[in-house]
């Protein structure tokens, strides 16, 4: 079973004479790496903000698993089932490394404890040293500032992962490193990984390739 699927989703922004996204049915499953190519004004970031539960979709359905998100709170939704990485990191600047890994558990309820000893175990898991820990972004460097918001991603323990251009600032040794984390977590432990991009790198090391064009989207593999 899909763990996120679309249902002719249509999305128009306020009087606009035309649809953003126009009739958009997909699936993205759990061990699996998609990628969603196409060029900037295409409907990319709409269709993701959708499937973060950022936007309700104009028309159409929207699915995880079994359950339409237009009966579910969608700030649980985005606490619990679904977490953004951003091509901009988005780390708090006045956290520190721990902090801001520790932080999505945090909204959740998780006691600090336990918080910290997940939020040390995700670190390990993306590379990230605990000599570290206790550095502030600022301190790191952009393949380090990704490789924490990937670890808070995975902090939460949300299953599926959607990032938005996730090496769009970093050079390319750091952008294969970045792939390749993400590649793990979809092959080796089973989450499912949207990745939205112009780098066409990406999208040929992806299980299946998708590319919207004019808020029409289409799938290439």
């Amino acid at each position: 079973m899909a763990e996120l699927k679309l249902k002719d989703v249509r999305y128009r922004y306020g009087k606009a004479a035309r649809d953003a996204l126009s009739g958009v049915s997909c699936e993205f499953r759990a061990g699996e790496v998609a990628a969603v190519v196409g060029p900037s004004g295409s409907g990319k970031t709409t269709l993701l903000s959708i499937m973060a539960g950022l936007d309700r979709p104009s028309g159409g359905e929207v699915y995880l698993g079994d359950k339409e998100l237009g009966g579910m709170d969608l700030d649980e939704y985005r606490r619990r089932y679904v977490s953004v990485i951003f091509q901009a990191f988005h780390l708090f600047p006045l956290l520190t490394v721990l902090e801001n890994v520790c932080f999505p558990m945090e909204l959740n309820g998780v006691p600090e404890r336990e918080a910290k000893g997940r939020a040390r175990e995700k670190l390990a898991q993306v590379g990230i040293a605990e000599e570290k820990h206790r550095r502030y972004p600022s301190q790191l460097s952009g393949g380090e500032q990704q490789r924490v918001a990937i670890a808070r991603a995975l902090s939460s323990g949300a299953r599926i992962i959607l990032a938005d251009e996730p090496t769009g600032n970093l050079d390319g040794e750091n952008s294969r490193n970045i792939v390749d984390i993400l590649t793990r977590l979809a092959h080796e432990e089973g989450y499912c990984v949207v990745i939205v991009t112009h780098d066409m790198a990406i999208a040929e090391a992806a299980d299946s390739v998708y590319v919207v064009s004019d808020g029409v989207l289409t799938r290439r593999i």
